[in-house]
């Protein structure tokens, strides 16, 4: 799973298409505003398409608005090597799905309701999910402040683009960032 895009992989459904699409619709916009014509048109698909796929507007929301793909790939490595494993696979799906797995938890425009689910489906399927998985104390506040260094590397990739993020390889980055995530999911051990 550790190199797969989040999306499960498309098999020319065009189904990796529409998410991304509709990740950046979300994001960028909030839900009343968005349309599936305009999802569609992004995706390069047709709008029955996606009906077809997803059924409403409603199902693609709450499918975009599902983190547990993305946690699935970033924890699916030993505690041991953890760090090193969560950048390369963060980089490598920014990569390959043209966006971050993780910053629409923070930087959805959706109205109040929209940005609660979010914020609490990422909490409960990211933060949460990583707490139960750290030994020690302070699994809680460590696997918080793991979340904030996957979102700030995220945020610097994006902001800092064209930059020098994007020209280094993943391991590059990762030689240089997972440390610090390395040290939050140790902790005191």
């Amino acid at each position: 799973m550790t190199g797969q895009p989040a999306t499960g992989g498309d098999t020319g459904t065009g189904r990796d298409a529409i998410l991304r699409a509709a990740r950046r619709a979300f994001t960028l916009r909030p839900y009343a505003e968005v349309t599936m014509r305009s999802i569609a048109a992004d995706a390069g698909v047709s709008a029955s398409l996606i009906v077809k796929r997803f059924g409403s507007k409603e199902r693609l929301f709450h499918t975009v608005a599902d983190f547990e793909p993305a946690a699935d790939a970033l924890f699916a490595a030993p505690l041991d090597g953890l760090g090193r494993h969560m950048v390369l696979t963060m980089v490598r799906m920014r990569r390959e799905d043209q966006g971050d797995p993780l910053l629409r938890a923070v930087f959805s425009l959706g109205n109040v309701d929209e940005r609660t689910l979010l914020r609490e489906r990422f909490r409960e399927q990211v933060t949460s999910r990583l707490a139960g998985q750290l030994r020690g104390g302070d699994s809680e506040l460590r696997a918080e402040l793991i979340a904030g260094l996957l979102l700030g590397l995220g945020a610097t990739l994006s902001l800092h683009r064209p930059g020098a993020g994007e020209r280094a390889t993943p391991e590059q980055l990762a030689d240089l960032y997972a440390p610090a995530v390395q040290r939050m999911i140790t902790g005191s051990e």
